[in-house]
Formats: C-alpha cells, structure tokens, sequence
C-alpha cells in the first residue's frame, strides 16, 4: 500500500505526522510511505532522520491581511499545486494524510480532486485555516479535542482520535528516569519549559520564582536557547545562587523521562506537549503563547482547564499574579494534585495512532 503524508513548518505538524507513518509502518509491513514538504521548513531536517522518503513542494503561508506578500504567496501556491500534481502523478497513493500547516494544502486538495481518499488531522482545539479549508473535501478529519469538532462545516466526518505522539513517552522506566536525572522522588519535583523554542513571559515569571527562594521543591527550568544566556545573565546579576535542586538548562533532551517524574508541569500549551503530559497523567498550569496563530494555545488551554487537569494563566495576567502563589497551592494540595493528575489522564489518549490508522483503513476500502 502507498501512504502519502504531508505536514510541516512546525513540530506541531510534523511530530503527529511521524508517529502516524511510525504506526502505519507497524500495521503495514509493505507500506510504502513518501512524505512531502517544504525545503526551507522543519520537516525537511526531521523526516529524512527518519530514514522516510521526502519530496518537496513550493508553497508559502498567506499572510492574515493583503498585502505585497498575499501576491507572492498566491504565486507560490499556483506552483504548489502544479508540484503536488507532478507528485500525486509519479508516487499513485492509495492515500494521503494531512497534517495541518500550509504546506499539505496543495497536496490535499489535488489528491481529493483526483478522488483519491484522504486524511487530515487537526491538533489544536481552535484548527487551522488550512484544516478548515480541506475539511470541506476529505473524507475524514480526526482531531484531538472534542472542542474542535463544532469549527468543521461538516460535523459528520470528524471523528475524535487523540493527538498521535512518540512512543518512548509511554516506555519510560521511572526508576531509571529517577536516577539518570537525579531526582529525590520523595520531594516535589516541577518540570517548567514554553515549548521547543522558550517562552519569554513564562521564562520572567519563573525567574520570580527563583529570586524569591525554593524551599523543598526541585526545579528543572528549560528556557529555550535564545533565552537562556539572558536568563543566566539576570540571575548572576541578582546574585541569585542556584543550589542543587534548582536546574537551568537551554534545551533538555530527556524530557520524555522529565515528563514522567514530574510533580507538575509548567509550560505553554502546544497540542504536543499537552498529548504528552496528559498520557502520562501529569498536572499541569498552562500559560498559553498570545502570538500564535488564531490563539490556539489559549483554546488548547481552555480544554483542560475545563476538565480540571490544569490551571489556566493567561501570559497578561502574568505581571498581576505571583505564579508560586499558585504553584504552593497545587504542590502542597495532595488531593487536588491527585484529582488533576486524574483528570488530566482522563484527558489522555496513548492510542491516537492506532485510532487514526484504522480511520485510513476505513476511507481506503
């Protein structure tokens, strides 16, 4: 069977894509998987580590509001489509999955033009422009919060999967993971980062944090590596003296064994990193990014705090809230940190992968 996907520009896109070919690859000892992207984009440095055939296409994102860019960006979707035609033509998918970001608009939309069955999947809460758009022709569209389904204009054909994530999440040894990274399990433990590329708003509050002195509580803070020489910067400069339970690093590569160790969870809310902490079950306060587009992160956030696996604080609320006020009143509350480790399981879904390929099975037949 031949299995075209494509989804890029940022890991929200391209990290579910990969764990759907991983779980097709799985399922399917003869898929034949290509995936398709952009040169410039993320996907272009991660889909080939993956050891997955990647092809590109030109395309580029319309700008919110016309200008001197709407032009050159339509120009680059004509030549999107004609690529994604000459694509479709040579590989002959049996299917083809979207992911979200601009790039699988193209390649969507000229396989259901030439009826070929198709896929898409959104991870936010509030979807995509581009989702919203190839709704109107796939055949299925699965998402990862129910919240969602209410902004597709055809209700009928989405069905709620969960958010496919990495499988070494759900195959952490703890005990080990307490060891390799020297975590007291017998203290609170609290895991804070703003996604992949730091977060400057959550970055000052924990800086707060910091300043004001932590008492049995131990801290790996990740602030991104733009932020980090800044951040260490202002603690030298406040003569801040960092003891052994406090931790700063620019990026940390074992956060799927931080993740589940943690007491609790600081971070913003992209669809990823929330799929994560809720397979694991971990609490979390969520301060959602402001910029991104359409706010999905408030949305995402929304979605949990609704179900009470998280505290909501909004990144203008920040200069207005003393963040350990709020992190004291989780860590010391025994049961309310059981009922948000509770509902934030609930909220939880380890087999999104699977539930998304037996939806490609489904349009396939």
């Amino acid at each position: 069977m031949k299995y075209l996907i494509s989804g890029g520009g940022t890991g929200g896109h391209i990290y579910p894509a990969l764990a759907i070919a991983k779980e097709i690859q799985l399922r399917d000892k003869n898929a034949n998987i290509l995936y398709v992207g952009t040169k410039e984009g993320l996907e272009a440095e991660l889909v080939p580590k993956e050891g997955l055939k990647f092809k590109t296409i030109r395309v580029k994102g319309l700008p919110r509001r016309l200008n001197k860019n709407s032009l050159i960006a339509a120009k680059e979707l004509i030549h999107g489509l004609f690529d994604a035609k000459k694509i479709l033509d040579e590989f002959k998918p049996d299917v083809v999955i979207g992911t979200g970001g601009y790039v699988c608009g193209p390649v969507v939309y000229v396989a259901k033009r030439k009826k070929i069955p198709a896929l898409i999947h959104e991870q936010n809460a509030y979807p995509g422009i581009t989702n919203k758009i190839l709704s109107r022709y796939v055949d299925k569209v699965a998402v990862t919060f129910e919240e969602s389904k209410k902004y597709f204009k055809h209700p009928d054909r989405v069905v709620k999967t969960g958010n496919p994530i990495r499988r070494e999440i759900l195959e952490i040894d703890k005990e080990m993971a307490y060891k390799s990274l020297n975590i007291d399990k017998n203290k609170p433990f609290i895991l804070s980062f703003g996604g992949s590329g730091g977060q400057k708003k959550l970055n000052d509050a924990m800086f707060d944090f910091i300043r004001r002195g932590i008492k049995d509580i131990q801290l790996i803070h990740v602030t991104g590596k733009r932020f980090y020489d800044e951040f260490m910067k202002e603690i030298n400069k406040n003569n801040i003296i960092l003891d052994k339970n406090i931790r700063i690093f620019p990026y940390f590569y074992q956060m799927p064994e931080a993740i589940n160790i943690a007491s609790l969870v600081i971070t913003s809310a992209g669809a990823i990193t929330l799929a994560e902490i809720s397979a694991v079950g971990v609490p979390s306060i969520l301060i959602p990014k402001s910029y991104t587009a359409e706010n999905h992160q408030e949305f995402n956030a929304r979605a949990f705090e609704k179900n009470g696996a998280c505290v909501l604080v909004l990144e203008k609320d920040l200069n207005n809230t003393r963040l350990d006020d709020i992190i004291y009143s989780i860590i010391r509350d025994d049961k309310k940190l059981s009922n948000m480790r509770k509902n934030s399981k609930k909220m939880g879904q380890i087999d999104a992968a699977e539930k998304i390929y037996q939806l490609i099975e489904t349009i396939i037949k």
